[in-house]
């Protein structure tokens, strides 16, 4: 995992100026820290009225299986935000991608291997070509995926023929629906069980979140000394103290709920090595910059020398293969393919990248941010779900929960200005 920072830009202060205050710094950085106090208030919320219902072990592990293709998309759709554009295609893409696996597989029998790779070849396909309308014709990216929308839709009508396909073979489910074994002995799991009063303890799972918060402390602790040597303004010990033992503690806490049930799911693992690639390549790298300055400001982007054509056009072939990926893990986890998979599903990727801290005008938002923004939105479609709130309250719900990260953000830039 990383941990969030924030750009150089807005903290940088002359040495020896004076620290800020708790409260002075939460103010100056809502936009980031936000959003976390406002995920950890609807989870005490639901723990509450589910009466613990909302964080036992087997609705945490399902939490991450329903929001696994959500937040896959999601890393993709907010590098596509932050360049400037939107790309509205992404759930029909997903479901398109979904039919032709369950065409190649039950229907030709083609092996796996084979159906992956020409799915994933094909997602990125039909990225670049989006990609490629939007970047080098400049028709509005809302048009041109708009238009894809209405074509994988209709594409995936086509070939199921109206009817679901399915079911998957055995080694094609555990994508979604797998887990990573246990590699220490039954005996240690056992021990642990006795100690911590639970039936079965996951070792594996126990020690992956002992170890991934260790890593996320040390990464802090780095940071922190590298803006003391720059003589960049971090934020105040304590804060910084409690933030990193909230975070640590959430880790752990996460993985040991996984730990009681049946372990690491396949998808999560798939998900965290997605999710450190990308923020890794958003926040330090080259290209990661260079999509940063293509949302701020096309223009001036332009003239400093950036290919802004070409990394439009990449952003694009991205989503392509993140959206076929989640298409990938969508038809595994329901076992059949449908001609409505994934139907109005870009909607929620969206609103997870919007409600995560980007900004409708680009140039701003972070990985962390946006995979946060999908678990919010998991909380409360999972909490009102386990409540037996309608879906028609919980549309309105979620739309009111988008508009208000809307105004927020709009209110952020009107202040800042």
């Amino acid at each position: 995992m990383t941990t969030m920072t924030v750009a150089t830009s807005e903290n940088e202060s002359p040495q020896g100026a004076r620290p800020k205050g708790i409260g002075e710094y939460l103010v100056t950085h809502m936009r980031q820290y936000g959003l976390l106090f406002a995920l950890i208030a609807v989870m005490v919320f639901f723990q509450i009225v589910t009466d613990g219902t909302l964080l036992r072990a087997v609705n945490v592990t399902n939490l991450l299986l329903q929001n696994s293709y959500i937040i896959i998309m999601a890393l993709g759709m907010l590098v596509v935000i932050v360049s400037g554009n939107i790309d509205l295609s992404v759930g029909s893409v997903m479901g398109f991608i979904g039919a032709l696996a369950a065409v190649m597989i039950v229907n030709y029998e083609y092996s796996m291997a084979v159906t992956v790779i020409a799915c994933l070849v094909a997602g990125a396909a039909i990225g670049a070509a989006q990609g490629y309308w939007v970047a080098y014709w400049k028709i509005p990216s809302f048009i041109v995926t708009l238009a894809g929308m209405l074509v994988f839709r209709g594409l995936s009508l086509w070939l199921l023929e109206g009817q679901s396909v399915g079911p998957f073979p055995r080694e094609f489910q555990i994508i979604a629906n797998g887990f990573v074994p246990d590699i220490f002995p039954a005996w240690m799991g056992q021990t642990a069980a006795d100690l911590f009063g639970a039936r079965q303890v996951n070792i594996l799972a126990l020690l992956t979140g002992v170890f991934a918060a260790a890593f996320v402390v040390w990464m802090g602790i780095n940071q922190r000394a590298r803006n003391k040597a720059y003589g960049i303004e971090d934020e105040p010990r304590s804060f910084f103290v409690a933030r990193n033992v909230i975070v640590a503690a959430a880790l752990v806490f996460v993985t040991y709920k996984l730990s009681q049930f049946r372990g690491l799911p396949n998808v999560l693992i798939t998900m965290g090595v997605l999710t450190i690639i990308y923020a890794f390549l958003t926040e330090k790298t080259t290209i990661g910059r260079r999509i940063y300055a293509l949302g701020g400001n096309q223009k001036a982007a332009k003239l400093s020398g950036i290919k802004t054509e070409r990394l439009t056009f990449l952003a694009f072939t991205n989503m392509g293969l993140l959206a076929a990926a989640a298409g990938l893990v969508f038809a595994a986890r329901l076992n059949t393919a449908t001609p409505k998979a994934g139907f109005a599903l870009e909607l929620d990727v969206i609103a997870a990248v919007f409600i995560g801290g980007a900004s409708m005008a680009g140039g701003v938002g972070t990985i962390i941010g946006a995979v946060v923004g999908a678990f919010l939105m998991g909380v409360l479609n999972n909490g009102m779900s386990i409540m037996g709130i309608g879906i028609d309250y919980q549309q309105m719900i979620k739309g009111l929960v988008l508009l208000a990260a809307v105004i927020f953000d709009v209110y952020n830039k009107n202040k800042q200005g």
